[in-house]
């Protein structure tokens, strides 16, 4: 009896925890983040340059993660990671146009419109503007890091991307992305680093970064190595808070095993 009584309450708690969780966050969807005058101008502008929205109900001054999905500059949809879900985190998708509709730098520019956006209206959605960590994997990560390290996209929009709290990019580009190489006529085995490389930008004064890849025998080409290198050079540069975590028995596709540290991470520097 003292058995199914315990088996009864157990399911009741968590009958009301998922009643909770369902409650206790609310998802807005398909907000556009630029203004309607370059939306009007811009059919693929006012497509595409959207972002979700999913914030805490009974928390304010919550932190905040800018989640870039993946796709090689080529692909994807936003979406919000379960991962990240009801964890007390503001969680904000985006959408942003994408090749060969548009060339580089327009996904950068996108993406730092979505961050100033963030920065500027996330106190209605319960999020502070002191907590902000830019994410994303793969292509999401190229973009998070280019956005925090490269100072001039957010620059254009009042924004100093010293500002924001944490980069977390996972198993993004350090080197210039592979797409903008293909843009450039440059082949896939050719590594560059110029302007529109993460590497170029190495800076002492950078955001906090977190930064993770999966296996480097696993991953795709080079990944593990170039962002190894850039880990190394911050640290050259005199950069202090940055750690590199490479995910063992994971390939490219480590986003699951990563979120748990990408909570950790956002959670350590609202509080920092």
């Amino acid at each position: 009896m003292k058995m199914i009584k315990n088996l009864i309450l157990c399911v009741f708690s968590m009958v009301m925890t998922m009643a909770f969780g369902q409650e206790a966050y609310v998802l807005k969807k398909n907000i556009p983040y630029y203004p309607e005058a370059i939306r009007s101008q811009d059919a693929y502008v006012k497509e595409r340059c959207k972002l979700d929205v999913y914030y805490p109900k009974d928390l304010v001054n919550a932190p905040v993660v800018v989640w870039f999905h993946g796709g090689g500059l080529k692909n994807g949809e936003k979406n919000i990671p379960e991962g990240l879900e009801e964890k007390g985190i503001v969680v904000v998708a985006v959408n942003y146009r994408m090749h060969p509709k548009v060339k580089h730098p327009v996904y950068i520019e996108d993406a730092a419109a979505a961050v100033a956006w963030v920065f500027k209206n996330i106190s209605v959605y319960h999020g502070s503007a002191d907590k902000i960590v830019v994410s994303g994997h793969s292509a999401g990560g190229y973009l998070a890091s280019m956005v925090g390290l490269d100072k001039s996209y957010l620059g254009k929009h009042g924004i100093d991307a010293d500002k924001i709290a944490g980069l977390a990019p996972l198993s993004g580009h350090t080197i210039t992305h592979m797409t903008i190489r293909e843009e450039m006529g440059i082949k896939e085995t050719q590594p560059i680093v110029d302007k529109f490389s993460p590497l170029f930008h190495v800076r002492k004064d950078a955001p906090p970064m977190l930064l993770i890849t999966g296996n480097r025998e696993l991953e795709l080409l080079g990944r593990y190595e170039e962002v190894a290198y850039f880990y190394r050079m911050m640290k050259v540069v005199g950069h202090t808070d940055a750690v590199l975590m490479e995910l063992d028995g994971y390939g490219h596709l480590m986003v699951y095993p990563a979120l748990p540290l990408l909570v950790n991470f956002v959670k350590e520097k609202s509080e920092g």
